[in-house]
């Protein structure tokens, strides 16, 4: 969803059952924290026993260390509210006065909800409140005086996830006996219990705010991030906050992400170098070049140095390089002993989301976002070019099926039927890629779609996304763009890296493939299973879905 655009739910949600003006969870006034203002939680199966349709408040039962788990919540200053399908109401098993009866019993056991907001609708009913449909968060979020991606959504089945993917929350999944394998596989973040999930929000919440100061004023900082345009983009957030704490901040990135690095607020200047234990075809190693890289940096006259990397790769060769230029503080995650590399070694358990990731060591570098500045993706507005003219009004679909990885592009004939299948649904569909992409493009293009292979820098793209109503993308550099400028995300990722990490970060998002084919977390640059199994199976009409989950309505119309 568009950031500058009207949240189509507040037009559309009028039917959810919605508790209005209730009395606070137990919250106090506080700083603002830096990811979560709230937590949203599905009843049945995650705060309580799953009893099918229940009427009764003398069935409620909470699941183990609900109350507890609730209370250090509402102790972390997080408002609660609960998000519950209940179409029980619609087949006439209870009536509405039933239902409130169970959710007093529920307060009565588990302590006060600021908001609850129930769909009362089955799923022949085609509202757009019951979950994986996403008005129930963009009601609660209303309610809460919040974002849906200021929102964590906890969810013990598939419904729950989507409904927050779909909305731009985060969503945890905890699985019980009745959650699909399918389902767990497709979440991004799954957590053993409630009290689990709890302690990774508060976890999460607490690892991007600093616990102490920079050691010394930081005139000139030092960020680094060598990598594809993607990897720099999901950094951005960190890097604004380092830029928030230091008067200059110079980035030294590779040549595959320079483009982006253009793009990203904060930085004052930046060193474009390849790293060879980074770049994934890399030349011989040249000590050379590595001696005059590290001339270079000793002349910048560091204060202190962040060196950010995926969670595959060592910060340590350039932490020695940085050493050998004078600068004195460094700061790096290391899984490795870093010796006197480091001055701050950082850990990040697995599966954090990349942005959070590096949010999370620059905070342990004595860095954090300002209060007025949100964790999200964004891009200067000065470096981004008008879109060209020749395209016509904003409104429209934007279908990239390519990747610099090609373990991680749509095989082009799932994208010319999707396109096809766009097309006949009413959407005006671009199709984007590279200069080395143009013959796919063109193959997809043909099946109604306007042909835009090579036409557009990085830049160009980002202003071309940044106008459409949607973008269909796999897990690469363009659906990053997407999230920057708050565009709605179907995603078709496959598996190759974890989703919870690397999935388009706070946007509204629809993810499809198959979360547990066989290349599942295997890192490859190249399909190692043949048919490319996990977006091959796609079916355009499930597309076509997605975008109407996401308020996207052929003509170009949201």
């Amino acid at each position: 969803m568009r950031q500058d655009q009207e949240d189509p739910y507040q037009r559309r949600s009028a039917q959810v059952y919605a508790a209005a003006d209730r009395a606070s969870s137990g919250s106090v006034a506080s700083p603002r924290p830096v990811l979560y203002d709230a937590v949203l939680l599905d009843r049945d199966g995650t705060l309580i026993e799953d009893v099918p349709y229940n009427g009764d408040p003398e069935k409620v039962r909470p699941v183990p260390g609900a109350r507890a788990a609730l209370d250090r919540l509402r102790a972390a200053g997080l408002r609660l509210a609960v998000v519950t399908n209940q179409s029980g109401l619609a087949r006439g098993y209870f009536g509405g006065e039933q239902m409130l009866a169970v959710h007093a019993r529920v307060e009565e056991l588990l302590g006060r909800f600021d908001a609850w907001l129930v769909c009362p609708h089955d799923d022949a009913d085609g509202c757009d409140c019951r979950k994986p449909a996403p008005g129930l968060v963009y009601a609660a979020a209303r309610e809460l005086g919040t974002t849906p991606s200021r929102c964590v959504l906890v969810g013990d089945i598939g419904r729950d996830v989507a409904a927050a993917m779909a909305a731009g929350a985060a969503g945890v999944l905890v699985p019980t006996p009745v959650t699909r394998p399918e389902e767990v596989a497709a979440a991004g973040w799954v957590a053993t219990d409630l009290p689990a999930a709890v302690a990774e929000i508060l976890r999460r919440q607490q690892a991007v705010q600093p616990s102490t100061p920079p050691t010394g004023p930081v005139r000139t900082a030092l960020v680094v991030r060598s990598d594809s345009a993607g990897d720099v983009l999901v950094t951005g957030p960190a890097i604004r906050a380092v830029a928030a704490g230091a008067e200059r901040v110079v980035l030294l990135c590779g040549p595959r992400g320079r483009a982006a690095a253009n793009l990203l607020p904060g930085v004052d200047e930046i060193i474009e170098h390849p790293l060879p234990w980074i770049d994934p075809t890399p030349g011989p190693v040249d000590p050379e070049a590595l001696r005059s890289l590290t001339a270079r940096l000793g002349a910048v006259d560091v204060d202190q140095a962040v060196v950010f990397t995926s969670f595959h790769q060592s910060a340590l060769p350039l932490a020695l390089l940085l050493r050998m230029a004078g600068i004195d503080r460094i700061a790096a995650i290391s899984d490795d002993y870093p010796g006197s590399l480091l001055d701050v070694r950082h850990r990040v358990p697995v599966g954090v989301p990349e942005p959070e990731r590096a949010l999370s060591l620059a905070a342990a570098a004595g860095h954090r976002l300002p209060d007025d500045d949100e964790p999200v993706l964004r891009l200067r507005r000065d470096a981004v070019p008008p879109r060209p003219a020749d395209l016509g009004d904003p409104g429209y679909v934007v279908l990239h099926p390519g990747s610099a990885a090609s373990s991680r592009a749509c095989p082009p004939e799932v994208a010319t039927r999707i396109v096809g299948a766009l097309t006949d649904a009413g959407h005006r569909v671009l199709v984007t890629g590279g200069p080395d992409e143009r013959a796919v493009t063109a193959r997809v293009a043909a099946a109604g779609g306007t042909d835009l292979g090579g036409r557009t820098d990085l830049a160009g793209l980002a202003a071309i996304v940044a106008d459409a109503s949607a973008v269909v993308v796999g897990n690469t550099g363009p659906a990053h763009l997407a999230a920057a400028a708050g565009v709605p995300v179907v995603s078709l990722f496959a598996p190759t890296v974890p989703f919870g990490q690397w999935g388009p970060y706070r946007v509204p998002t629809v993810r499809l493939g198959d979360a547990a084919a066989p290349c599942r977390d295997t890192r490859a640059a190249s399909c190692p299973v043949p048919g490319h199994p996990c977006l091959s199976a796609v079916d355009p009409d499930d597309v076509v879905d997605a975008l109407r989950t996401l308020a996207v309505s052929g003509g170009g119309g949201r």
